[in-house]
């Protein structure tokens, strides 16, 4: 994906302030050199952070007439109005290594045996998982194929297919479900209390 922004002179809340009230963002590239202060179009970047791929993939920034990669690290929105405070970008190349969070794309539940056959529920326990790998190899998502699900046995980070170059980013020993597979709560049989009989309401409105 590609975006433009333009050098932001004026720094401070003052400026920034001024700044937003044009319906600009301001914003900060750093990595790689010296960091440089930005700003970019409001609406097109509010846009912009709504596609999933602006968040989990190499962008290429026009600045000043020159093209650069780098990556969404941060950004900071009002707290009730639809409106971006700030954004931060890193500069990445060749030779940068990274931790990033990606999303998952979960598929073929519904052709499992777990599903087909033996109706059992299943849950997307996580939507995201942190990676490491190379900038240039980093994925806008990451592909889970649920065909093989079945009964009793859930999907954990270790049981990922990840692509070549990528590794999950494990804290301690946890290896974390992904997704759950639970059997279904067997129906219970509602029986209907039995009505009194006649007889027994009329006796119970003749006793005093």
């Amino acid at each position: 994906m590609e975006f433009v922004a333009f050098e932001r002179k004026l720094q401070g809340t003052g400026a920034s302030r001024r700044l937003r009230n044009t319906g600009k963002v301001p914003g900060i590239v750093f990595g790689a050199g010296e960091p440089a202060m930005i700003e970019l179009d409001h609406n097109a970047l509010y846009f912009a952070l709504k596609k999933e791929a602006f968040h989990s993939s190499i962008l290429e920034m026009e600045l000043n007439g020159a093209k650069q990669k780098v990556l969404l690290r941060d950004f900071q929105m009002h707290p009730w109005k639809q409106q971006v405070l700030h954004v931060d970008f890193q500069r990445v190349d060749e030779t940068t290594r990274l931790r990033k969070k990606v999303p998952l794309h979960f598929s073929g539940e519904e052709n499992s045996v777990a599903v087909k056959t033996d109706k059992c529920l299943v849950s997307h326990v996580a939507t995201e998982i942190e990676i490491e790998c190379l900038a240039v190899e980093l994925p806008e998502f990451i592909a889970v194929d649920l065909t093989g699900l079945v009964k009793g046995k859930s999907l954990h980070v270790s049981d990922l297919q990840l692509p070549a170059g990528i590794k999950a980013v494990k804290h301690g020993n946890l290896n974390p479900v992904v997704v759950a597979v639970t059997e279904p709560k067997p129906e219970e049989e509602v029986v209907a209390a039995p009505a009194p009989a006649a007889d027994d309401k009329k006796g119970k409105k003749g006793k005093k």
